[in-house]
């Protein structure tokens, strides 16, 4: 944490033309595009809550405990003094800090809390807000909310673990989860031969009186201290099953999940991930018997909502520190934030932001929708979109936003280096890019609700802009076309979610950022470069919206 008063005088040099250090921010408060789309879609109930969220993870201090819980990494510790095995990871304190603060704030079940009410929605916001200041805490958030629709499939398992997971308090303790005040559950899925490609695992799952022992691997297990997880593992003779895997047995023995490393990650320090060995490991089976990667798939949806709304708080924070240092320092006897060039550069990716942001959001409220059957096609087939092309373009917008600090955010007391190596885990995370595509053209082939539900959402904003109009027919003619359409879905994904975002901000958001939007992202010349928009666009209006409030 920064002094309260730096020395600015030394003994060779006045330090002069710095920027001040930042200090609190207010996640809700500060950002009029948070504010606008969450009322935009309803999510106005949830003001005050937000609010309060917004100001506790916006805080000096919130940003200091993701600090040292990156700079001080889990370390695993298998055997305890005496030789016995534990399989237990030691966080650093800042990291349980962390968990506390998240989970006291509903960051794992607020949608839970609220359902009927918006509640996806809020959760999304939520998102959004606790990415900028720390990723790391945020794997155990996002997978606890997204494992209810899963769990339901079991009756006597939700009944169990839904008080658990609905808890607001954190229990860090490794005792099992009936003793507990509150629980946290993950997913373990991919395998060393698969990888995204499940069907390939070969964990088996033998059935006992009371449930299954599972033998074999999972090579990433992230979030290992949860007290459950779910695991897919190859029945006999049927195919694929989904299980519940406690750390603890019912009897009150230790789970034979044994740990056999730590990752050493690019990025996500502070979370741990590790690779898994079962060897008789007790599970209850959730869902139908052979029927694993279907009854698991809701959890993969929250997940990429998830990953969706995370990528944009991490572009909005970056940005934040990029119009934070341009405001505070000159260069050729002006301000950074006022040279031409660099105001281009903010303002582009001010747009990125507000559409990222816009987007996700309205899937979320999509999701809030389940029997409405256009608003569940818009969600079923929306968050494939939304995590494929937020994801994509928050490791450029963070590039940028480094490049606007020059030496200083490369520097690790910034916290650019860390927002530079959490940018591209949400893109891998839950599926990667070609994976989101294929998913979309399931969509396109099996789902024959999805693509005229989306389609509908685009043609509310027909002739809003001569740009929108054209990128809609662009988008009709790409669906139409089925010869070699697999080998496309990427450019057929990143028009989807153009073309929405544009008809989003024309319909529903502010004049400055829509004509900038459309103009250049769905211009003829658009490369993707930041800092390239067109004459025309007012610059100005779009920085103004931008800045903290």
């Amino acid at each position: 944490m920064q002094p309260r008063s730096p020395i600015s005088q030394l003994p060779t040099h006045d330090v002069t033309n710095m920027p001040p250090h930042m200090g609190d921010q207010h996640l809700w408060q500060d950002d009029r595009a948070l504010r606008h789309w969450t009322q935009q879609f309803g999510g106005d109930v949830h003001r005050d809550h937000l609010a309060q969220v917004g100001k506790v993870a916006g805080a000096d201090a919130t940003f200091d405990l993701a600090h040292q819980a990156n700079r001080v990494v889990p370390e695993l510790r298998a055997f305890d003094r005496y030789g016995m095995r534990i399989n237990a990871v030691e966080f650093h304190p800042a990291y349980h800090d962390l968990m506390e603060l998240t989970i006291s704030s509903q960051m794992h079940n607020f949608a839970w809390h609220n359902e009927g009410n918006g509640g996806h929605l809020g959760q999304a916001a939520l998102t959004y807000m606790f990415s900028q200041p720390e990723g790391g805490v945020m794997c155990p958030m996002a997978m606890t909310y997204s494992v209810v629709p899963t769990l339901r499939m079991a009756p006597d398992v939700a009944k169990e673990w839904m008080p658990r997971i609905l808890s607001t308090q954190y229990d860090r303790r490794d005792i099992p989860a009936q003793e507990k005040t509150g629980a946290m559950i993950g997913m373990f899925m991919t395998e060393k031969q698969g990888g995204s490609d499940v069907r390939a695992n070969s964990t088996v799952a033998v059935p006992t009186e009371d449930g299954y022992l599972l033998t074999g691997h999972k090579f990433f297990c992230s979030a290992p201290m949860c007290d459950a997880f779910l695991v897919l593992a190859n029945t006999d003779g049927m195919g694929i099953s989904c299980f519940l895997v406690p750390r603890w047995r019912p009897d009150g023995t230790r789970n034979n999940l044994f740990i056999q490393r730590m990752k050493d990650k690019l990025g996500n320090k502070s979370n741990a991930s590790t690779e898994m060995e079962f060897q008789d490991t007790f599970g209850v089976m959730v869902g139908e018997e052979g029927r694993g990667i279907r009854t698991i798939i809701d959890m993969v949806t929250g997940n990429r909502i998830y990953c969706a709304m995370s990528s944009a708080g991490i572009m909005r924070q970056a940005l934040v520190q990029a119009l934070h240092h341009t405001s505070h320092r000159s260069a050729f006897q002006k301000r950074l934030i006022q040279q031409p060039l660099m105001q281009n550069v903010l303002a582009d990716m001010a747009i990125e932001v507000e559409g990222a942001l816009a987007l996700g959001l309205r899937v979320a409220r999509a999701m809030d929708a389940p029997d409405d059957p256009a608003e569940a096609a818009l969600a079923r087939i929306g968050t494939a979109i939304a995590k494929y092309w937020n994801c994509k373009r928050c490791p450029s917008l963070v590039v940028e936003a480094l490049e606007c600090h020059g030496g200083p955010g490369y520097v690790e007391e910034s916290i650019m280096p860390r927002l530079y190596r959490e940018a591209p885990l949400n893109s891998i995370w839950e599926g990667s890019g070609n994976v989101m595509g294929l998913d979309v053209l399931r969509a396109v082939m099996r789902e024959p609700e999805a693509i005229p539900a989306y389609l509908a959402e685009l043609e509310r904003a027909r002739g809003n802009h001569p740009n929108l109009d054209r990128a809609i027919d662009d988008l009709r003619d790409a669906l139409e076309a089925p010869d070699g359409v697999e080998g496309q879905m990427r450019t057929i994904t990143e028009l989807m979610a153009l073309t929405l975002q544009g008809a989003l901000l024309t319909c529903h958001g502010d004049e400055a950022v829509a004509e900038a939007f459309c103009a250049s992202r769905l211009g003829l010349r658009y490369r993707g470069s930041f800092g390239t928009l067109p004459r025309g666009c007012d610059l100005d209006a779009i920085i103004d919206r931008a800045l903290p409030a």
